[in-house]
């Protein structure tokens, strides 16, 4: 058995195409979406994606706005460009992109956030409306991955979906949106961790695996179900490698698997543009459901 590519980048150019004509539907009232970035500090993998993310916004017609503080920004610094950014019209969403250097609290700043504003879905009003079942910017890397698995007709409904990973960004709010009673959900959904006995008694019961632990090479085939669906959610950075969770072996058991690279990466930068469109499009149409 040989996977079948569960291809994001594809995925992700059919999101960009409908987001453009939005985008003109909003132009032709005069209105261009808006996204502000915050990158603080150096971090290099965090400095690329935020410039992609800018480049991206050039191209789609998304007025991208960034403020890049040094790693010595005090908290207050910080807080003082979320206030202008919530306090700005032309910004629809606002992006503040993670890790902040060591000392400074990404959650204060997180909190100071317009809710409305909230490009990446992780506000706790927005989690909490997630949990509800409540319209509200989602998380944009579980609503990449549910994206995927939609647009190539994985069977969500019923089945069981294992992730491995409980951090707030992938593995909480995911389990949260495919439990949902809804179309593209209403899965059986176990969340589990590196730091359980046995592993591979939970991801070998797994329809769906999802991997968002952060552990480079850390599901292999003996941990697989044969005929499962595997998704890599999870990476981490040596230097400029991205070495991911899931090892390319698994492709020989699983049906459907995320590709290395342009597999969930492309899916959450798309949704990102997504949440921002909503953004703008809830601005302009205040009276629409």
């Amino acid at each position: 058995m040989t996977a079948q590519t569960l291809d994001g980048e594809m995925v992700a150019a059919a999101i960009r195409a409908d987001l453009a004509q939005r985008i003109d539907a909003l132009a032709d009232r005069g209105i261009t979406p808006g996204l502000g970035t915050i990158l603080v500090g150096d971090d290099g993998p965090s400095a690329n994606y935020v410039a992609m993310k800018r480049r991206d916004c050039a191209k789609l017609g998304i007025a991208s706005r960034g403020e890049h503080l040094p790693a010595t920004a005090t908290l207050a610094d910080i807080v003082a460009v979320v206030d202008a950014y919530n306090a700005d019209p032309a910004v629809d969403a606002v992006l503040i992109q993670y890790p902040f250097p060591a000392g400074i609290d990404y959650e204060t700043a997180l909190l100071r956030l317009d809710p409305a504003k909230d490009a990446d879905g992780l506000h706790p009003v927005n989690l909490g409306r997630l949990v509800m079942g409540v319209e509200a910017p989602v998380a944009c890397t579980p609503a990449g991955i549910q994206a995927l698995l939609v647009h190539y007709e994985i069977p969500i409904a019923g089945r069981h979906v294992v992730i491995v990973g409980r951090g707030l960004t992938i593995g909480r709010p995911l389990a949260n949106l495919l439990t949902l009673k809804q179309p593209g959900a209403n899965a059986a959904v176990t969340v589990v961790h590196t730091g359980v006995a046995d592993l591979g008694a939970y991801t070998r019961e797994a329809d769906i695996l999802v991997s968002a632990a952060g552990t480079p090479g850390l599901i292999t085939p003996d941990l697989v179900k044969p005929g499962a669906v595997v998704v890599g959610a999870g990476v981490t950075y040596e230097g400029r490698k991205v070495l991911p969770d899931v090892v390319d072996e698994v492709a020989e058991v699983a049906s459907w698997m995320s590709p290395r690279l342009g597999g969930v990466g492309p899916m959450t930068r798309a949704l990102l543009y997504r949440n921002t469109v909503e953004a703008a499009e809830r601005a302009a149409y205040p009276d629409q459901p």
